[in-house]
């Protein structure tokens, strides 16, 4: 399995023979409701989009899932999965193969099975996606939320070989965390059993943010909190600080058969 990180909730993830990318945000700026006083996202450095991408994953439709300049500079015959939210933003973009994938449900491709579970609130009746991914020949397993909400069946899918998730959480004013970590982060864990924990909130790596809402908004914990803690209740799980475009071969023990 590798993985790339390419800043905010941005990856490439390799394995069972495909590319997938997940929520991609490689060009122009990331903003919401065209109000870049509010809160504006920029990519300090050039982004290169990846080549031979296989399949486009997305949790949410929110533009920091969905970007729509990113997904309009991508081959429109990639198949794109995502919720309701997300298959409306790729249809409206002219994607050809696009697959809304609610929770408890599995989508397969050749030897990669990606199955949802409930992710982040997006209303009073809707919800973003988690996603438990699987190499259906080596068995090996990858889960996302980017905002550090599960469901308490993602019990199901344990043990799960790697976890990207935020260990950092993030705060405004009065909503309180609009991105979970470290209690949530460590439940997270304990839950699935990973082997490898990438976080998704240490830092931004060469991505910025400017604007209004930017000020208001403080972390809670800190990376080297976090796994002290980690050491004290699940040693065996080894947490990787990922480097912005740098491809990262993920080492993984196979699993004793139970």
């Amino acid at each position: 399995m590798n993985l790339t990180w390419f800043g905010s909730n941005s990856w490439s993830i390799e394995m069972a023979g495909e590319q997938v990318l997940l929520d991609p945000w490689f060009v122009g700026d990331l903003v919401f409701g065209n109000a870049p006083w509010f809160i504006r996202g920029f990519h300090t450095q050039p982004v290169q989009i990846p080549e031979n991408v296989s399949l486009i994953l997305l949790t949410q439709g929110l533009p920091d899932h969905a970007h729509p300049e990113t997904l309009k500079k991508l081959d429109r015959t990639i198949p794109v999965v995502g919720p309701p939210s997300a298959a409306k933003v790729a249809r409206s973009l002219g994607f050809e193969t696009v697959t809304a994938l609610p929770p408890a449900e599995t989508f397969s491709w050749k030897q990669l099975e990606i199955k949802a579970f409930p992710g982040a609130p997006l209303g009073p009746q809707a919800v973003g996606n988690a996603y438990v991914l699987k190499d259906l020949e080596s068995q090996a397993t990858l889960y996302n939320e980017p905002h550090g909400y599960y469901s308490k069946t993602l019990s199901k899918a344990a043990p799960v070989d790697v976890v990207l998730t935020p260990l950092v959480g993030l705060n405004l004013p009065v909503l309180g965390p609009f991105i979970r970590g470290n209690h949530y982060a460590l439940d997270l864990i304990q839950m699935l059993q990973p082997q490898v924990v990438l976080p998704t909130t240490t830092a931004d790596g060469d991505v910025k943010f400017t604007g209004l809402l930017n000020n208001f908004i403080s972390a809670q914990g800190s990376l080297d909190e976090f796994c002290n803690r980690l050491r004290e209740t699940l040693p065996t799980a080894r947490v990787i600080a990922p480097i912005p475009s740098q491809r990262m071969d993920i080492p993984l023990q196979v699993r004793a058969k139970v």
